[in-house]
């Protein structure tokens, strides 16, 4: 692509995912944050829960003084804890929306344009009623987020047999899903995830296509899944080009071709596109990020 990649999205990182020591809202925050903000690649950066009240007030202090935009990950807060909105025992399902919801007031104050989340575990045997607990608490979250402004709702699209094994899933699921959300709800929409679509057992096209209409927030990144004895196997996000992994160069020109195709990346509204990379072992997070970086660059130039 001739054209600056610039014009068709906010290219992001993800804060917690490439600085793993920061996922529970301690760490260096505030030291690992302000690498991301000094770096004019990055249009955007993905932050989750910031413990302490002064550290969240100096990060917002940054995001506003190097006019980065935000988008807030609600996954860790389910993640870290265990917790799951398609939980089938009430009280358990509850408590889960109730930490969302503070995560979604936690977006907001720091000045985010979108919340993510993920949907829980279930069984095969009660997956119909999974899923009716997951519609229930995805339209609280939605109202909630609706009665205290703009914010984008976005649930992430994870494996469902692998390795997180997520309730949303499958295209199929996935796609029913956001049509019975969206019909309430306009501010709700799906993320997809380039590094989730080989544990789904889809290729780029059957995970994006039959959605499309309700993708509004995407990640790149890789994984390995073809033999669990390999490092970094199932959902662990390595650098591009990892051994054993699925994902480099070329299948991130297929993925955002697509995107492309479908109108996600457009010149009129700009999408947050970022990537979720994790160093592996002793990896230094700063070659991880460089090395996520150099992809995107080559695979720009190959997309028409």
């Amino acid at each position: 692509m001739d054209e600056s990649i610039r014009k068709y999205m906010r290219v992001g990182l993800i804060h917690f995912m490439a600085y793993p020591s920061v996922i529970k809202g301690e760490g260096p925050v505030e030291e690992t944050f302000r690498k991301i903000a000094l770096d004019d690649y990055f249009e955007a950066v993905e932050i989750t829960s910031i413990k302490d009240p002064a550290v969240r007030q100096r990060v917002k202090k940054m995001i506003d003084t190097s006019h980065i935009d935000v988008a807030y990950g609600g996954q860790p807060r389910l993640l870290t804890t265990g917790m799951n909105i398609n939980d089938l025992d009430e009280v358990a399902r509850k408590r889960a929306i109730a930490n969302l919801k503070e995560g979604i007031d936690e977006a907001y104050e720091m000045g985010a344009q979108g919340f993510a989340f993920l949907s829980g575990k279930y069984t095969d045997d009660k997956l119909e009623d999974a899923y009716r607990a997951l519609v229930a608490s995805t339209l609280e979250l939605c109202a909630y987020a609706k009665s205290k402004g703009d914010l984008k709702i976005a649930l992430e699209v994870f494996d469902f047999d692998v390795d997180k094994k997520s309730l949303i899933g499958p295209v199929a699921l996935a796609k029913r899903y956001a049509e019975e959300i969206r019909a309430e709800y306009d501010n709700f929409g799906l993320m997809v995830d380039l590094s989730h679509i080989p544990l789904l057992h889809e290729t780029v096209a059957e995970s994006l296509l039959p959605i499309k209409d309700y993708i509004i927030h995407a990640h790149m990144g890789n994984c390995v899944v073809k033999d669990s004895s390999w490092p970094a196997y199932g959902d662990a996000h390595p650098r591009f080009g990892f051994p054993g992994g699925e994902n480099d160069v070329d299948e991130l020109v297929e993925y955002l071709q697509i995107l492309k195709q479908i109108g996600f990346l457009n010149k009129d509204k700009r999408p947050i596109v970022s990537f979720e990379v994790k160093p592996v072992g002793d990896e230094d997070p700063d070659l991880v990020v460089a090395n996520a970086k150099r992809v995107l660059n080559l695979a720009w130039e190959q997309v028409v």
